[in-house]
Order: C-alpha cells, then sequence, then structure tokens
C-alpha cells in the first residue's frame, strides 16, 4: 500500500472523530453565549391563559362584515404575499441571467460575480427590516408589505433561478445554433421552455415561504394579519389569538398542500 493510500484510509476512518470536536466545541461555545434566565413566577398562569384561549378560540371574530375581521385580513395577506412573489419572479428574470455562469466562462467571471453579489446584498435585509424601512418611505398598510416582500424575493428567486440558467441541458440550444438558428431563436425555442417549468416552481416555493412571512409583517405595520395578532397578545385576549392562529395554520397548510401538487406536475 502506498503512502497516498495510507493517508486516505487514515482519514475515511479516523476523520469523523476530527469533525465531531468540531461539532461538539461548537455545541459548548453556543452554550457558554447565552444566559439563562429563568422562568417567571407568573409563567404557569399565563401558559394556561394562553393554551385556554388556545382551545377556547374567538369564532366571532371569523368574519364580521367590518373588513377588520380575520377572513378579510387573511385575503389581504395573501394578496400581499402573491403581489409581492408575482413582481419578483418577473424582476428576478433579468438578473438571474446577469449572475447566470455560461458554459465557457470561468468559475470568477466578472459578469457572473458582480451579479452573484448584487443578489447576496439584496438576501441580506431581512423582510421585516425591508418593511420598517418602506413603511417610512410609503407610510403603513399592505404596499409596504408587498414592497418588502418583492424586494427580498428577488434576492431568493434570483438566486434559485440562475442556478436553474446554469444547470440546464443546452442540447437544445446546441441544435438550433447547428441548425443556424440565432441567438434569438435560441433563447425563445430552447433556453426559456427549458428552464421556465423549474422558474414556475420556484416561484411557488417562494410563494409557499411569502406567505408565511407575510403573516407577521403586519406586526410592524405592513399589512395583513400580523397587526391584530400583535394587538391580541399586547392585550392578552387569548382567545382572538388562538382564531387567528388557526386562521394562519389552515391558510399555510392549503397553500403548501395545493402549491406542492402544482410544483410535482411541473418538475
Amino acid at each position: 500500500m502506498t503512502e497516498i493510500s495510507k493517508k486516505q484510509n487514515f482519514t475515511a476512518r479516523y476523520g469523523w472523530i476530527f469533525w465531531g470536536i468540531i461539532v461538539v466545541f461548537l455545541y459548548i461555545w453556543s452554550l457558554t453565549g447565552l444566559q439563562f434566565s429563568g422562568l417567571q413566577e407568573s409563567a404557569g398562569e399565563v401558559s394556561k391563559s394562553i393554551i385556554n384561549g388556545l382551545f377556547h378560540p374567538e369564532w366571532s371574530y371569523f368574519y364580521d362584515g367590518s373588513g377588520e375581521d380575520l377572513f378579510s385580513l387573511i385575503i389581504q395577506t395573501l394578496a400581499i404575499a402573491f403581489l409581492g412573489t408575482f413582481v419578483s419572479a418577473i424582476l428576478s428574470v433579468p438578473f438571474a441571467f446577469f449572475a447566470a455562469r455560461a458554459p465557457k466562462e470561468g468559475k470568477f467571471h466578472p459578469r457572473s460575480t458582480s451579479g452573484k453579489f448584487v443578489l447576496v446584498f439584496i438576501r441580506t435585509f431581512p423582510e421585516l427590516v425591508l418593511a420598517i424601512m418602506f413603511i417610512k418611505a410609503v407610510g403603513p398598510g399592505s404596499f409596504a408589505g408587498v414592497l418588502a416582500v418583492s424586494i427580498h424575493s428577488i434576492g431568493m428567486l434570483g438566486k434559485l433561478f440562475g442556478e436553474a440558467i446554469e444547470n440546464m441541458d443546452r442540447g437544445s440550444e446546441e441544435a438550433i445554433q447547428s441548425a443556424g438558428g440565432s441567438k434569438a431563436d435560441m433563447w425563445l425555442l430552447a433556453t426559456m421552455p427549458t428552464i421556465m417549468p423549474e422558474f414556475l416552481s420556484y416561484t411557488l416555493y417562494r410563494f409557499e415561504i411569502a406567505v408565511r412571512s407575510a403573516s407577521i409583517l403586519g406586526m410592524v405595520g405592513a399589512g395583513g394579519i400580523g397587526t391584530p395578532l400583535l394587538f391580541a397578545i399586547q392585550t392578552r385576549n387569548w382567545s382572538r389569538v388562538g382564531i387567528i392562529l388557526l386562521g394562519i395554520i389552515v391558510m399555510v397548510t392549503l397553500i403548501d398542500l395545493i402549491s406542492g401538487s402544482i410544483r410535482k406536475k411541473l418538475v
């Protein structure tokens, strides 16, 4: 057995010990950085109130025709998520082509590298931070929520779309090129039909995430179901908290089931 083979065999056999030590060290380091203050004296009473409210939801809040009831605000939350995802899906396409690396380009091509950096920069800002910034710019309401979801989703969808472009099968492009087709023909007849199913699948997946995000954006004043949820928690109206959480659970579950079934048909 050669010296190189011995080293490879030793690494394969005992390498997990090194990584195990690293993981244990990270756990210890994380735990030492936390400060456990313990439970408050009223924790038991508050917990009982929360559980009682969750099991006895305020059904009258589901719909009362005021426009501020649970049903109306859930529709508004879905509208924020849908419009934000729709806008970002369109705007992400040029970002994706800008960030995608062509087959003959190097790993650190200036165009694709700068495009990836822009998408990383956009993803750096959480949706709650973007919502607060847009509230200062356009005022509180659902429009700020749509802008926050749109901008953050551009960073996520641009990255996913770019990876889909890089990993696509280019056989149809080469066939059109060999037949004398132009770059426009390649883009319209080969590139877009090949990557469109993945684009739609990623968009639906992002819509699922946007629904969850839009549910809490209202806590900072960006519209949706988050605002009454925050008010109900602050006033300790646990029955209303229960019906709101129940509505969010049903909404998210249905969206996941519908979106998942559509994505299975696309890919």
